[in-house]
């Protein structure tokens, strides 16, 4: 059994996908179609454990990415045949399948319709819920998603993958006071995620873009003290450092000069704005150097991440120049 199987699949490269996904005959071989409930039977068999019906889900979705319905297929008949098809998770996962099988807009909506039914039998069948949310989504049908989520959450108040999903559909809708709000929600269950620290970030320079009479030194202030948290708690994340020197680059081209116009704001003081946008540049530029040098431990980044840090280095360095 590979370990990355029994992770979270979502985040994978679309190379890792494949390498995982390819090993789904050699695992379906190895494992029986059904676990037999006897004692004797079992010693001389593989023996069932949580992590089977771990891998099995993980293995479905990752098939399903890349095109082979037939594992994926398979993985799910096992799990069927083990919970049953009543099953809440069993039901959400038939779901799944048949929406990454879907040949068109009309099979979607009647899936959707399925659900539909399904959650007028059971309004707190969450799994199914969240499939209806994420349908809804892809069938662009982004305000009704958004309901949907926002009633699940006046219920089940304490699920941070939900208010963190709602946010990103205020920031598709540009809605970006609310979308700070869920983010502040999911910070309260998961205070040291320094990814949704740095999210935050993002969202309240989007929001500095928009805002007027004096909103956006706000949302700058709002953004560095997000960014700087990020990168306290995780040392070498690039999209903290990469926001951290954006904001700072852009505070320091319109900051005012006056201190009556930064009155009421927790804005950082010249001198503090140019030292975080030393630190911030340093940092990324290490952190694209070592990366390029193919280094041990410094691989792990984002190829898109590293070209958009090298594109702002370079826009920096430029102006410098001028």
């Amino acid at each position: 059994m590979a370990l990355s199987l029994l992770q979270p699949v979502g985040n994978l490269s679309p190379a890792e996908t494949l390498k995982l996904a390819q090993q789904a005959p050699e695992i379906l071989r190895k494992n029986p179609r059904a676990f037999s409930a006897s004692p004797l039977i079992s010693l001389f068999s593989v023996k069932e454990t949580a992590d089977t019906w771990t891998m099995y889900e993980n293995l479905m979705v990752l098939c399903l990415r890349t095109g082979n319905d037939e594992a994926a297929r398979e993985c799910l008949e096992r799990i069927t045949i083990r919970f049953g098809d009543k099953h809440e998770r069993v039901l959400a996962l038939q779901g799944l399948f048949k929406e990454a099988t879907a040949s068109n807009n009309a099979e979607l909506q009647n899936i959707l319709e399925d659900y539909e039914t399904l959650l007028r039998e059971n309004d707190a069948n969450i799994p199914i819920l969240k499939r209806k949310v994420a349908l809804l989504r892809s069938l662009g049908k982004l305000p009704e998603a958004i309901s949907a989520l926002n009633s699940f959450l006046d219920t089940c108040p304490t699920d941070p993958e939900a208010w963190s999903e709602l946010a990103d559909m205020y920031v598709l809708q540009g809605l970006y006071a609310q979308a700070i709000y869920a983010l502040e929600e999911v910070l309260v269950l998961s205070p040291n995620a320094w990814n949704i620290h740095a999210r935050l970030g993002e969202v309240s320079l989007m929001a500095a873009t928009s805002a007027s009479d004096g909103g956006p030194l706000k949302h700058f202030a709002e953004a560095i003290k997000r960014f700087c948290r990020s990168i306290e708690l995780c040392d070498d994340y690039l999209r903290g450092y990469y926001g951290l020197k954006l904001a700072t680059d852009t505070l320091l081209e319109a900051a005012p000069k006056s201190k009556k116009d930064v009155e009421g704001f927790l804005l950082p003081s010249q001198e503090t704005t140019e030292k975080l946008n030393r630190a911030a540049t340093e940092k990324l530029g290490e952190i694209v150097r070592r990366n390029k040098a193919q280094e041990k431990l410094w691989q792990g980044y984002n190829a898109g991440e590293i070209a958009a840090a090298q594109e702002l280095l370079a826009s920096s360095f430029a102006k410098m120049v001028r």
